[in-house]
């Protein structure tokens, strides 16, 4: 079977779950990670907030992506960057020098977030048009893998080494070489397996090696020069749609309680009783959070999207808005009451995500149908930005806010921050067009 003609069996399952472990390690493994190591909350929550200025930021490089050398080049690219960065990780963990890990912790966030723009490309390009849809639920399976992987599976064998050597930089180093080694295959395997398919929009180097004369490299000038215009006009044409402030302000703040909580829920769950936490060990954290709570959210999201097909946008806005909001006052109780019992944590956390799953599907539907018209690709794009820029903003202040209330006010103060979720649920139900 030749490279062109190779099933997509062979590399959309494992370039999507390429795609998440990058992503859930460099925001959800650096919490846990630092943490352990002793890091303030405060410094924790700003240092590992401003982790997702990448995804922020991705559109205002995305183009690059599209004119220089190839989809297929860059996602093999990125790998190889992920994979040198976890094994750069291994060697800099240290509880006195944070510097280092930081440094390439960023590093690895801009080679995800190129890789997230070069991958989504790919499949387009690489997949007809049927095959997309018959792949998309492998994609969003795989991806969902991934997510269990990085935020159950790495944290429990981080755990597990902690426990066994007694060390715990020790144990976090083995456990992002293992991570290293993963990936490394995996880029192995991409550079081996997948198509070397045929882009109309690549330039200068790819074309000149498939045999293309100078004037056809002038045209593809004039389609980087299309391509640069067209992102101008992408951005223009995004602020003058009807709405767009109400639209940017539900992106915002429709997930304020979970922006403002997420950072501080992993040292929720590893801070010892005395400090207000519930004393879990690291293993424990990660099967309560990063295994049953994304098991939950993935079962929520799923749920979530039947909801929304069989009633419509407008009508699942209010029961969504609520199961997303509402349930933070799980970690309200935890906090208050502080239990000992493992199976009364994994419920309620995964009631909590439960929610923020099914909750989280009316905010991706309402972007969805924002973008819609002209530029959709490219409107949708600057609208995961603003997604980003939501979970980033509050997160650089939650773990000070933390430390000067305590684990019970600041999860009052995320309470309060439901009104936000719910005060943008009413305006921009109004403007829903189904």
């Amino acid at each position: 079977m030749s490279n062109k003609q190779r099933s997509p069996w062979w590399w959309v399952p494992t370039l999507y779950f390429a795609e998440g472990i990058p992503y859930f390690i460099v925001n959800n493994i650096s919490v846990t990670m630092f943490k352990r190591l002793g890091m303030p909350n405060g410094d924790l929550a700003m240092y590992t907030s401003l982790l997702y200025l990448p995804w922020v930021i991705k559109p205002l490089w995305s183009p690059f992506v599209d004119v220089i050398r190839t989809k297929r080049w860059w996602i093999v690219l990125m790998q190889l960057l992920c994979t040198v960065g976890f094994a750069g990780l291994a060697l800099s963990v240290s509880p006195d020098i944070f510097g280092w890990s930081l440094v390439i912790f960023y590093v690895i966030a801009f080679a995800s977030a190129t890789h997230d723009i070069a991958a989504d490309g790919y499949y387009m390009i690489a997949l007809e048009q049927k095959q997309q849809a018959t792949f998309v639920g492998i994609r969003s399976t795989f991806y969902r893998i991934a997510s269990v992987f990085g935020q159950g599976v790495i944290v429990v064998l981080a755990g597990v080494l902690e426990e066994r050597l007694g060390a715990i930089p020790r144990a976090w180093s083995i456990t992002l070489l293992a991570s290293a080694i993963l990936f490394a295959l995996i880029t192995l395997w991409h550079w081996r397996f997948l198509p070397k398919v045929e882009m109309p929009d690549q330039v200068g180097h790819d074309k000149k090696e498939v045999g293309h004369d100078k004037k056809e490299v002038g045209n593809d000038e004039s389609e980087s020069r299309r391509i640069f215009r067209e992102f101008g006009q992408a951005w223009v044409t995004f602020f003058k749609k009807p709405g767009v402030w109400l639209a940017i302000t539900f992106m915002l703040l429709y997930r304020l309680p979970e922006a403002f909580s997420v950072k501080m829920l992993t040292p929720f769950l590893l801070d010892p009783v005395e400090a207000g936490g519930l004393g879990l060990s690291t293993a424990q954290s990660g099967l309560v959070y990063g295994t049953v709570g994304v098991i939950a959210l993935t079962v929520g999201g799923i749920l979530g999207g039947l909801y929304a097909a069989k009633f419509g946008l407008r009508k699942s806005m209010w029961p969504m808005s609520m199961a997303l909001a509402l349930p933070c006052a799980v970690y309200l109780i935890l906090a208050a009451v502080q239990p000992t019992a493992l199976w009364s944590i994994y419920l309620l956390v995964a009631i909590d995500q439960f929610g923020y799953g099914f909750g989280f599907t009316a905010y991706m539907l309402y972007m969805m149908q924002f973008s819609e018209g002209s530029f959709k690709t490219s409107h949708y794009a600057i609208c995961t930005a603003f997604m980003a820029l939501s979970m980033m903003i509050p997160g650089l202040f939650a773990g000070w806010m933390q430390e000067a209330l305590g684990y019970v006010g600041f999860f009052i103060v995320v309470m309060i921050c439901c009104l936000a979720t719910i005060t943008v649920t009413f305006f921009a139900r109004r403007r829903c067009l189904s």
